[in-house]
């Protein structure tokens, strides 16, 4: 499938987020990332399922959540990546700016988050309901978005590694205060980073699935 690849420059949440955004020639949905702990937009992961999505016709967003100076900061010290509120603030921030600047024109938006990003993009779902049709959580911990799961409106789909069992539970958790579909689907052999050969691909699949049922087009009231 032919894909059109473009860097952009994100104002979110007072700073500017460098992007990597990717337009498949037919457009299916756009797929916004937030990556996890002490990850980047280069992710390996996030980059590998990414380029699935593009090839099943999903845009997708590749962002930068923490400055340069921030990520800096947060190699000594580990504190910002579990700063869930500026992490959704910023993820916020870009669905604004996706819905402002439209480089997807009008097809609708979902997230993919791994580990606490996924927390980040419980959040901001539930604080942009109007902007987010579906969320798909990879080795995440939606835990972590507290009181926010019973406010998130979108589809949300639940990948955990099979041999992830601390994160199974948490996840099992989050599942129960979660008010809209939800599904949770453990991965079998896999760990927390879905290194096991053949894991990450069933992530990337039941992702694909996930946003073709949820990111259609909404019928127009008559």
């Amino acid at each position: 499938m032919d894909v059109h690849g473009q860097a952009a420059t994100i104002p979110a949440g007072g700073v500017l987020l460098p992007a990597d955004l990717l337009v498949p020639a037919e457009l299916v949905g756009a797929v916004l990332f937030a990556h996890g702990s002490g990850s980047s937009r280069h992710s390996p992961r996030n980059v590998a399922v990414a380029h699935q999505l593009n090839r099943a016709g999903l845009g997708t967003v590749l962002v930068d959540l923490l400055t340069a100076a921030e990520d800096e900061m947060d190699a000594a010290t580990a504190e910002l990546r579990f700063d869930i509120g500026l992490l959704a603030d910023r993820l916020a921030g870009t669905l604004n700016w996706l819905a402002t600047e439209r480089p997807f024109g009008a097809a609708p938006v979902g997230l993919f988050g791994a580990s606490t990003g996924a927390a980040a993009a419980l959040v901001a779902a539930a604080q942009r309901p109007d902007l987010v049709r579906a969320v798909v959580s990879r080795g995440g911990r939606p835990d972590l978005a507290g009181a926010a799961l019973d406010r998130v409106r979108a589809a949300t789909l639940l990948l955990v590694g099979g041999l992830d069992e601390e994160v199974i539970t948490l996840n099992e958790q989050a599942l129960g205060k979660l008010t809209s579909r939800a599904e949770l689907r453990v991965i079998p052999g896999a760990t927390h980073l879905f290194e096991e050969p053949g894991t990450l691909d069933q992530v990337a699949e039941a992702a694909v699935d996930w946003f073709h049922d949820h990111l259609q087009p909404q019928p127009t009231p008559h």
